[in-house]
């Protein structure tokens, strides 16, 4: 089950992020240092990306690392607008996780074209809300 969704900016800035457990500032707290922790490892998977010959590189990032209570996926766009999913329980498949992510980067794309969005702001769209809520408990 998807936990926290978040979508980070370009200049590492967080623009969005939704937690499915009861929000309390703690928690809250406690997903904003997970995905900013996570950053590291999107930019070194950015930097490096691991491809097949004659493979173009995949915007898919996968597993950027486990903790002791979840497991952060990553996902990055050609404009380096960083997806985060953390995920607990048990571990989707490649497959799963790539589709979820094109899914959220099609909300985000919806969200962002509305011609009143300003590029790198918090996105506060309910439409983009709903569709992220709706993504993270239909896995």
């Amino acid at each position: 089950m998807i936990v926290c969704a978040a979508v980070i900016g370009q200049q590492n800035n967080p623009l969005y992020l939704q937690t499915l457990q009861q929000e309390t500032n703690e928690s809250s707290l406690r997903f904003h240092y997970v995905v900013h922790c996570s950053l590291d490892a999107v930019e070194e998977r950015m930097m490096n990306p691991i491809k097949s010959t004659g493979e173009p590189s995949d915007a898919y990032l996968g597993l950027l690392y486990p903790t002791e209570e979840f497991k952060i996926y990553g996902y990055a766009s050609n404009t380096r607008v960083k997806f985060i999913l953390v995920v607990d329980e048990v571990m989707p498949k490649d497959e799963e996780m790539r589709l979820i992510f094109r899914r959220f980067h099609a909300a985000f794309i919806d969200a962002i074209s509305n011609p009143f969005y300003t590029v790198n702001m918090p996105i506060t769209s309910p439409g983009f809300d709903a569709s992220v809520k709706t993504i993270m408990t239909t896995v």
